[in-house]
């Protein structure tokens, strides 16, 4: 690109050169006392412009140079700005233009001066024009907001498009609760319960032993009371997971090509998703997150049921499965008693409240 406008210009230096030389052949006669030959002429004509085509060849490095940075300038400048700047600064430099022009006509009658007297206001007016359009764009814009707005209207995202598809994995299904949490309206999005998934559960539920098997029917019973009594979009996803060949490693795949939300209450699957940046609903952080605050200090009713692993100690459950270890309520087996809250023990498996009984009051039955 540097080459070829070196050329352009050594080109324009030469057809300079040739007009110089032309317009410099009468003072030349003058000079000489003498009329120059029709060859001598063309020699001279030549010889200009090789003399400006010269200059402008060795001058040219230095003018690319220089445009090339102006148009990068611009360039750069003009990425910067906004489209409301460019277009405040645009009319204000057109009526800046005009204000010039009108002041400049009337004085380019003036003697010495009258010649430059306009252009000098027209480039004047110009910039301070686009100056004071750039600064006052919202005043300027405010003054067109009568006209219709062009281009496309934005379309208002549909709530498909607000929520991502949660795919739901055979532990959550088996734990039953993602199908309460889905009549109170919290999980929004279509549910994606994949093939192999569905397979697994069926596994499980013709498997011989009877844990399994009342595990596996009754995921089974959630997902049809989902599908048939709950307002909640549940698909069955047929295809299988190429490359893949655990159910934990389908899942995770499955979620990124589909763009979706893993919603499990498997530890290790868990992990693995996050590992491998993907998002996880877990229901057992949101169960430990929904449990009430419990602070030391606190008093509660406990009714003990067995005792725990150190000696002395007595275990309790709130209604919503906290553990409540008692220090000295081995001896209250069976028994409602008053205790306080010494401290609070927060795991990944959940929470922990350490208590001690409260003067050896009972609370009556």
């Amino acid at each position: 690109m540097n080459k070829k406008l070196q050329k352009v210009f050594t080109a324009i230096g030469f057809i300079l050169g040739c007009l110089a030389g032309f317009y410099s052949i009468a003072p030349a006669t003058r000079l000489l006392g003498r009329t120059l030959l029709l060859w001598q002429q063309g020699l001279w004509l030549l010889a200009a412009g090789l003399l400006l085509a010269a200059v402008a060849y060795w001058l040219s490095p230095k003018c690319v140079s220089t445009i090339s940075s102006g148009i990068h300038w611009l360039e750069a400048r003009l990425q910067r700005a906004s489209v409301q700047e460019i277009v405040a600064g645009t009319i204000g430099l057109i009526f800046g233009l005009i204000i010039g022009n009108l002041i400049g006509q009337p004085m380019a009658r003036m003697p010495l001066v009258g010649t430059y007297i306009p252009a000098l206001t027209t480039l004047f007016f110009g910039y301070l024009g686009a100056t004071v359009g750039q600064k006052k764009r919202d005043e300027i814009l405010a003054m067109f907001n009568f006209l219709p707005k062009l281009g496309p209207r934005e379309k208002q995202p549909s709530k498909s498009q607000l929520s991502k598809p949660k795919i739901l994995d055979t532990s959550v299904i088996i734990d039953g609760r993602i199908a309460d949490i889905c009549v109170t309206g919290f999980m929004e999005g279509p549910l994606i319960v994949p093939g192999f998934v569905l397979e697994e559960l069926r596994h499980i539920a013709d498997s011989s032993d009877t844990l399994k098997r009342n595990r596996g029917r009754r995921g089974l019973e959630v997902l049809n009371r989902m599908q048939k009594e709950l307002n909640t979009s549940v698909h069955i996803y047929e295809k299988d997971v190429p490359g893949a060949e655990e159910v934990d490693s389908k899942l995770v795949k499955l979620a990124k090509g589909l763009n979706g939300v893993i919603v499990t209450n498997d530890f290790n699957l868990n992990k693995v998703a996050e590992l491998q940046g993907m998002k996880v609903l877990n229901i057992n952080e949101l169960a430990n997150a929904l449990k009430p605050v419990v602070l030391p200090g606190e008093e509660m009713a406990v009714h003990v049921i067995k005792d725990g692993k150190e000696a002395g100690q007595g275990i309790g459950y709130l209604d919503d499965g906290t553990m409540i270890v008692v220090d000295g309520g081995k001896r209250y087996i069976g028994e409602t008693i008053l205790v306080m809250v010494t401290s609070v023990l927060q795991t990944a498996a959940g929470r922990m409240i350490f208590a001690k009984p409260k003067a050896m009051e009972k609370v009556a039955p």
